[in-house]
């Protein structure tokens, strides 16, 4: 859905899309405050080097700002009720605001603003603009529409390709992405899990082609940045055109961005298994700058659940899939996602999931009770599971999965790994990196050596990070 409330075309003149910034407009300051997953972050990322074009300055309080945009996520329940409330909170600010005869603007972005759209609207007018991820090229002209008094709702889902409206960050956003950044490079979902609202906030499986990848990525390498995470929403599943008009597999596309200079590190998430194919798994084994960590969901370990979320693989095609990853890479670390309390789900149910996990093992996992998400064919399921059911269950799986996660980084203590260092630690004549498996690792060593990667012995692992010295 696409509406200006009052319908005429957006102002012209050099606020309105010729490039020229006045010198009012370059007083403007945004906060940008995204929820949810990886993928938003990134979003928010796409939505500052953009607005930075239309003269605004990025801020971290909302004190300051003249615009605060909500980037906002619709996985989780009550994710709606949420946003209003927020925006009940932004909405006394622009009042005071507007008492002192100072402007402020509120924006919706996200698959909150996709799913509601003029929802929103109508149950808090004081928001300027709603947006859906599709759109966000499109911010400027919103922006220049809600500066003459109008308000804009617009989630449709657009016939071009958005990812062609990507803005070259400039040289200081460019240095402020730090070591490692996100990239995505596909978005959209065809499974339609029945659990899931992403098919209908993010649309359809769209991939962009390798060489607009690999434009942004030289331009993350040349900034700095020494570490890649491709995203999307079912990764890999990407088929991105060459120029040649040949679909490019994630694997291809994975061996390109390793040879673009200053990159050391690829990884890529979330993925599904059933496009885990043979050039994927055999990347792994023959890649060197892809980590040995993958983020892999399987969800349910019971095949009854599995088939109910529409999931279309069994527990025994997921181990199996495991088993041929350690065939070609023995030291891969994997990480899962899990719902717990499915319609439906018995205690026999629950165990099979247990026994996955116990089965597999797992370095880190995230776990979710399952929320019913308005619009989702698992909505309209019966045998709903109640709070405490889930709740409990959730404690067990966690129990089961956090001791392995301890196992595993107990583990590392006297191995010699990589690692690429990101920023400064907590203590003073520290520094802080990454192991290839994704952990946390602390090394008493000057901060010059940030952005370098250097072999380390683990020496010990607390609850979350690891404790080193160069080997």
């Amino acid at each position: 859905m696409h509406n200006q409330d009052d319908g005429a075309n957006t102002e012209t003149g050099p606020q309105a899309g010729s490039g020229e910034v006045t010198s009012a407009r370059a007083k403007r300051k945004v906060q940008i405050r995204s929820f949810g997953c990886q993928m938003n972050v990134y979003d928010a990322t796409r939505m500052g080097d953009l607005l930075e074009k239309e003269g605004y300055e990025e801020t971290a309080s909302q004190d300051d700002a003249d615009l605060v945009i909500l980037n906002t996520c619709h996985i989780r329940e009550k994710a709606s009720d949420r946003v209003f409330s927020e925006l009940g909170r932004l909405r006394e600010i622009k009042e005071e605001r507007a008492a002192s005869g100072a402007s402020f603007k509120i924006a919706v972005a996200g698959c909150v603003a996709q799913a509601e759209g003029a929802e929103i609207r109508r149950r808090e007018p004081a928001v300027d603009l709603v947006v859906g991820p599709q759109n966000y090229h499109k911010l400027g002209d919103f922006l220049r529409a809600t500066d003459i008094g109008r308000s804009v709702v617009d989630t449709e889902f657009p016939i071009e390709d958005k990812f062609d409206h990507l803005i070259a960050p400039s040289p200081r956003r460019l240095q402020q992405r730090g070591i490692s950044a996100f990239v995505t490079v596909q978005e959209g979902c065809d499974k339609f899990c029945t659990f899931c609202v992403v098919p209908y906030t993010r649309g359809s499986e769209v991939s962009r082609t390798p060489e607009n990848i690999l434009t942004e990525i030289r331009q993350l390498g040349s900034g700095g940045v020494r570490e890649v995470t491709l995203l999307g929403q079912n990764v890999n599943a990407y088929h991105g055109e060459d120029e040649s008009g040949r679909a490019c597999s994630l694997a291809r596309l994975m061996e390109k961005i390793a040879a673009v200079d200053g990159i050391l590190r690829v990884r890529y998430m979330t993925s599904h298994p059933r496009d885990m194919g043979e050039d994927l798994i055999a990347a792994h084994g023959n890649l060197p700058a892809l980590m040995p960590f993958l983020h892999l969901p399987v969800q349910s370990g019971s095949d009854r659940i599995l088939a109910a979320m529409n999931r279309n693989h069994r527990a025994a095609d997921y181990i199996e899939l495991i088993a041929r990853l350690r065939a070609v890479r023995p030291d891969i670390a994997l990480s899962s996602d899990f719902i717990v309390g499915f319609p439906g789900e018995t205690e026999q149910d629950f165990r099979d999931t247990v026994d996955l996990c116990e089965t597999v093992t797992f370095a880190s996992t995230y776990f979710f009770k399952y929320s019913m998400r308005p619009g989702t064919p698992a909505a309209s399921l019966g045998d709903q599971i109640d709070e405490d059911t889930k709740r409990d269950r959730l404690a067990r799986l966690q129990n089961v999965v956090e001791r392995q996660r301890h196992a595993f980084n107990s583990a590392m203590v006297g191995r010699t790994v990589d690692v690429l260092f990101e920023k400064e630690g907590r203590q003073p004549g520290q520094i802080s990196g990454k192991s290839p498996y994704l952990q946390v690792v602390h090394v008493d060593a000057d901060k010059s050596l940030i952005g370098q990667c250097h072999q380390v012995e683990i020496m010990a692992a607390g609850t979350n990070t690891l404790f080193g010295r160069f080997a």
